[in-house]
């Protein structure tokens, strides 16, 4: 939990380069309205959760610890800063697709009772979060016909990247 919260920063920062670089207003608000989700809702479930388990205030931000939570934020950020709206989006969609598609399927099984768990899965297996990754596919599926053959390979290989970043990141949490 420290390590994903400590990486929300660097997902911030993601989802405002690309509001920064969304093609229409529209986009820019529906990005923004996420974001506002993370720095309030999610930032709010984090804090609770540390506060029931103990974790002092000083173990809480700060830079990522993990080798792999190092590598996501650096890959978020290079994707973000160095492309554009196509390779911002090749680095965010997988890493919330990824949570949606683990929270519905934690979702249908028998829910955990601690409520730091429990609250995570409804922070992701909600319709409101369905419709927002759908949208977010859409909008990657839109622009990436428009690229370059070079600039397609990049974003396809910034997506896969990011998937297998994330896979290491919850087999690091097992570790």
């Amino acid at each position: 939990l420290v390590e994903d919260y400590r990486f929300v920063e660097a997902l911030a920062s993601t989802i405002g380069y690309a509001a920064g670089q969304a093609p229409t207003v529209e986009a820019k608000a529906r990005l923004a309205e996420f974001l506002t989700t993370v720095a309030t809702d999610e930032t709010d479930y984090f804090e609770r959760s540390f506060d029931a388990l103990g974790v002092p205030d000083d173990e809480r931000g700060g830079p990522p610890e993990s080798p792999v939570t190092r590598r996501f934020v650096d890959l978020l950020g290079r994707a973000s800063r160095e492309g554009g709206y196509a390779e911002t989006l090749a680095v965010f969609v997988p890493a919330e697709w990824v949570y949606l598609t683990w929270a519905t399927r934690a979702a249908e099984g028998d829910r955990p009772e601690r409520f730091y768990l429990d609250e995570w899965i409804d922070l992701h297996a909600v319709e409101a979060f369905a419709s927002f990754v759908a949208w977010l596919r859409g909008e990657l599926d839109a622009v990436g016909p428009s690229l370059a053959p070079a600039r397609q390979r990049r974003v396809a290989r910034l997506f896969e990247r990011t998937v297998e970043l994330e896979v290491q990141f919850f087999d690091a949490a097992y570790e």
